[in-house]
C-alpha cells in the first residue's frame, strides 16, 4: 500500500477511471460515468490541498489500482457546503465540534469488484486511521452492504440529535493507547 499527499495528483487520471468504475456500479449505477469522472477529477484537485490530505492505493498484481482511501482534517469552523449542512442539523453542534471537528474526515473509500472481500476496505481504513485518534465518514444510507460493513468493522453510528436525511455519520473505532 502506498501512500500520498499531494503527489496524488502524478496518477489522478488513474484514480478517477477507479472512482467511476466504483461509483458508477451498483448501488450506484443512476450515475452518468462521463459526469461522475469530470466532478471527482475536479474535485479532487481541491482536496489535495486541503490541511491533513493523505490518500492511500494499493494496487492489484496486475499493477491497476485494486482500492483506495482519501481523506483530511476536518476544519473549523465545520463547513455548510455539499453534506455538511444535514451533518450539522442531524448530530448538532456540540457533537460536530466533539466528534468531526479536528478529526480524520474519511472522504472516499473505494474498493474495485475484483478486490471485494479480500479485507481491502478493512486494510485501506487501518491505514488512514493508524495515526489519527478520531476519524469519520458519511455513507449513503441506500447502500447496504458498505453499511453493514462499516458496522462489521466496529465502525459506530453517534446519536442523532436532528432529523433523519439519506445519509449516515460513521466513527472510526476508538483507539486504546
Amino acid at each position: 500500500m502506498q501512500s500520498y499527499r499531494a503527489d496524488l495528483l502524478e496518477i489522478a487520471d488513474e484514480l478517477t477511471e477507479a472512482y467511476v468504475e466504483v461509483f458508477t456500479a451498483p448501488p450506484f449505477e443512476h450515475r452518468d460515468p462521463a459526469e461522475t469522472r469530470a466532478a471527482f477529477r475536479q474535485r479532487l484537485e481541491g482536496d489535495v490541498r486541503r490541511a491533513g490530505f493523505q490518500a492511500w492505493i494499493e494496487r492489484s498484481a496486475d499493477g491497476r489500482i485494486a482500492g483506495f482511501v482519501t481523506g483530511w482534517t476536518t476544519p473549523a469552523p465545520f463547513r455548510t457546503d455539499r453534506s455538511y449542512g444535514a451533518v450539522l442539523k442531524r448530530l448538532g453542534a456540540e457533537q460536530v465540534d466533539e466528534l468531526l471537528v479536528g478529526a480524520l474526515e474519511i472522504d472516499e473509500l473505494g474498493v474495485l469488484a475484483q478486490a471485494r472481500g479480500t479485507g481491502l476496505g478493512r486494510r485501506l481504513l487501518e491505514a488512514a486511521t493508524a495515526e489519527h485518534p478520531r476519524a469519520w465518514l458519511l455513507a449513503w444510507n441506500q447502500n447496504f452492504d458498505t453499511l453493514a460493513f462499516y458496522r462489521r468493522i466496529g465502525w459506530t453510528e453517534p446519536p442523532v440529535h436532528g432529523p433523519e436525511t439519506d445519509i449516515i455519520v460513521f466513527l472510526a473505532p476508538t483507539r486504546t493507547p
